[in-house]
């Protein structure tokens, strides 16, 4: 048995009941290889893969053609700022820079502590909220720095807690 089978039972058995076969859980599936890893990892890969019987090149260029899953590590936190046209009439293209400047970070990059990897992507569908960013596909609106410090806290204090809890 793989791993996301051995922690993530129930969870893959709901999601299977959903779909009219396996293949079609796929992407459902990459989500929770993505959770358990960090990013869509070769790991990840196989176990989709055995869990869909699939071949794992299948699984591998689907996780490839679509922008939310990740084939490299990313942090924790993975920090999506819309830099697209209007967002950037709004102050995103300064927000974008700003944020990589206060982490430390270059575009793609992650944080020093392993905490956020900041990228910009073309559109949140969003415009009217800008600048906003997506974090772990959950979208934080009406940004600044000062806002996005208090994230940035937060979400460490976040980690923090879960680590004294162990």
């Amino acid at each position: 048995m793989n791993t996301l089978q051995e922690k993530y039972a129930d969870r893959i058995e709901t999601t299977l009941a959903k779909y009219p076969d396996k293949r079609s859980a796929v992407m459902a599936l990459l989500y929770i290889a993505q959770e358990e890893y960090g990013w869509v990892s070769p790991e990840g890969i196989q176990d989709v893969a055995e869990v869909c019987d699939m071949d794992p090149t299948q699984v591998k260029s689907i996780a490839g053609f679509y922008t939310m899953y990740s084939e490299r590590p990313k942090g924790r936190f993975w920090l999506q700022v819309c830099t697209d046209l209007p967002c950037a009439l709004k102050g995103a293209e300064k927000f974008h820079h700003d944020l990589k400047e206060y982490l430390g970070v270059d575009e793609g990059g992650t944080s020093e502590d392993g905490m956020f990897t900041v990228e910009h992507v073309m559109c949140l569908a969003a415009c009217d909220k800008a600048p906003l960013l997506q974090c772990n596909f959950h979208n934080y609106e009406h940004l600044d720095m000062e806002k996005m410090k208090v994230l940035l806290d937060q979400w460490r204090a976040e980690v923090n807690a879960q680590v004294n809890k162990s």
